[in-house]
Formats: structure tokens, sequence, C-alpha cells
């Protein structure tokens, strides 16, 4: 953008949601509106006009931004989600509402189970528009509440900051470190300050994990290998409650849990399984026809536009907004029998 408040101009073949919502109309509305935390307009579409190939575009810098630039976040919304202006969300995540006996108990498909959930802080700004201060005193509150934890849950939190290389080469040897993150969240001013403020908490068995100050304050993670998703769920579920009680979470009757990037709102959950589907995946329209029937999406191992490996697929759930949590995971367990039902049958 050549002028602090001039529309910018994408080219012709751009597809991100930015490129198809934002009007001139919307920008002039917009363009001149900022939150309580000095989040503009501007601020918000940096990433998605820096980066033309993104899907998206637009992060948020505090639940302000969604109402302060609706305009713009609530046509997003609704075409990402399906979900409406008028719409209000509702959580569950009572365990005793999963209906899900693990599908394969002789572990000859599935071969692990993650769910995590994004989380903000409530009364604070998210990533894009928080200062260093503010970001350091977030990592203060939640490592606190984290070195609470007891029993299955209790673990250890290693700052990234002064990290020795030996911490680190067991974090990596895990898979449990996380970067600084790419092109889009750096220009969406998730980056800066790095690697101060973040940093990682995982209990003693290595099935439970947070990340601090990644894309969002927290980002908690319940895993274990195998097929047993109630017990990953479970698990889950019992962290993001013990964890509440010291760090409230930001939440909106209308959009769910608070997250910089609109597509995580809602239970701004992502459960998944690592699953083996040699045959079923030499008939890709047959997987996608049971992965579309139950809300599901098909990734490689290494995450999204990563290539399957040795017939091994990354399957969760596409549905955040709108739905529980429950019905996030129950659509992942039942897309999952019906691939296993599919896989036994060629």
């Amino acid at each position: 953008m050549s002028q602090e408040n001039e529309f910018p101009t994408f080219p012709t073949d751009c597809k991100s949601m930015l490129c198809k919502h934002l009007t001139k109309e919307v920008f002039e509305a917009l363009k001149d509106r900022a939150t309580s935390n000095g989040f503009t307009l501007k601020d918000a579409i940096n990433s998605g006009v820096e980066n033309i190939d993104s899907g998206i575009g637009v992060y948020a810098g505090d639940e302000e931004s969604y109402f302060t630039f609706s305009k713009l976040f609530d046509p997003i919304i609704e075409d990402y989600h399906g979900f409406s202006a008028n719409d209000n969300h509702k959580s569950n995540l009572d365990p005793d509402d999963l209906d899900a006996p693990n599908p394969d108990p002789e572990g000859k498909y599935i071969v692990s189970t993650r769910i995590r959930v994004g989380r903000n802080v409530a009364n604070s700004p998210l990533g894009p528009a928080i200062t260093k201060e503010q970001r350091n005193q977030i990592e203060e509150d939640v490592s606190e509440a984290l070195n609470g934890l007891e029993g299955k849950l209790s673990g250890t939190y290693y700052p990234l900051s002064g990290m020795s290389e030996e911490v680190s080469a067991q974090l990596i040897a895990d898979h449990f470190l996380f970067k600084a993150g790419d092109r889009f969240l750096e220009a969406a001013g998730l980056n800066r300050d790095w690697p101060e403020g973040r940093g990682i908490y995982h209990n003693d068995e290595k099935t439970f994990l947070v990340w601090v100050n990644e894309e969002d304050q927290l980002r908690i993670i319940s895993m274990q290998m195998g097929g047993d998703i109630k017990e990953v769920f479970t698990r889950l579920a019992t962290a993001i409650s013990e964890i509440e009680k010291k760090v409230k979470y930001s939440y909106s009757p209308h959009i769910g849990y608070i997250t910089s990037c609109p597509t995580n709102l809602g239970t701004a959950m992502r459960a998944s399984v690592h699953i083996a589907l040699p045959k079923l995946a030499t008939d890709m329209d047959a997987f996608k026809a049971i992965t579309d029937k139950h809300h599901l999406q098909i990734r490689g191992i290494h995450g999204e536009h990563s290539e399957s490996e040795g017939g091994v697929y990354d399957i969760s759930n596409r549905r955040r907004l709108g739905v529980t949590e429950v019905e996030c995971v129950q659509d992942m367990y039942d897309g999952v029998v019906a691939l296993i039902a599919k896989e036994k049958s060629l």
C-alpha cells in the first residue's frame, strides 16, 4: 500500500477471502476505525496484502476487532464457517456426551490421536496487537497456572528464551518445539520479539502439551499413540478446565472462543488421527466421499499442503464454529469408523 489509507490493489487472480470481501465501500467505512488497543484495518489486512496467496488474509488484534471491523469479518466468517451474524455458538466439553469406544483396539489402522484447542486470555489483546510487556505477563500467568497442574497433567514449563541446546534437542526429538511463524504470521505481527515471552509445557508422560504465545496465547494439546479418541478428549477437557481456574479465556456468546485467525473461532478445535489407509488411498473419490459426509479434511502427515507417506493420512474435523467440541470429535470419530470399514472391505 503506497499510502496509509489507500485501497489496496490486488491482482485479478487473487483468491483469498480478503480479496473477495474487501470492497472499496467496506474499506472506506472501516479505514479510520481502531479498537481500544489501537489496532486498525491496515493491521488486520496486512498479512493478506503482503501475501497474495493467502487463503484468508485477515487477522484480529483483539476481541473488539471482530465487532469494530464486522463489515469485513462477518462475511468472511459466514463464507468460511456458514455461520451468520445472527447465530450464536454453543460449547460442550463434556466427555460423557461423546460416544467413542476405540475404533481400532488392535492398532492396525490408527497410528496416533491428537486433539488441540486454541485459547487466548480474556481482557488482553491477541498476538497481532499485544505489547512485549503484555506478552511477558501472559507467559508469567500461564506458566504459573501450568506449573500448578497435578496428577497426570503435572510436568515442566520450558521458556524458549535462553533454552539450553540439550533441552532444545530433546523437544525437537519429541516434535514439541515450535519455531517462529511463517511469512503469513510474520506479516500479521505475530513473530514480534521472538522468542521472548514464549514457551512449551508438557506433562511427564508426554501426552499433554501447551504452547504459550505461538499463534494463539495458549495452544492446548492432548495426544497419544493408538485410537483411544475418548481418552485423548477427556484429558484435554480436564486440562482446559484446570487451566481456566487460574487464567480466564476470551469467549464471546456469538463467536465462541476468540482466536487471532477467524478460521479457528468457535471451538478453536482440531481433532485428528494419523491413520493408515493404503488401499483406500488408491481411490481418492471413495476416500473423499466419506470425509465429505462427516465434515472432515484430509492432509498429509506433516500437516497442511504435505503429502501422505506410506498410505498414512492426517484426518481432522473441518467444522469449528456453530458446532460443539463434542460434535467436532464425534464427526471425526464417525468418519474414522467409516474409513476403517471401507479399508477392510477393499
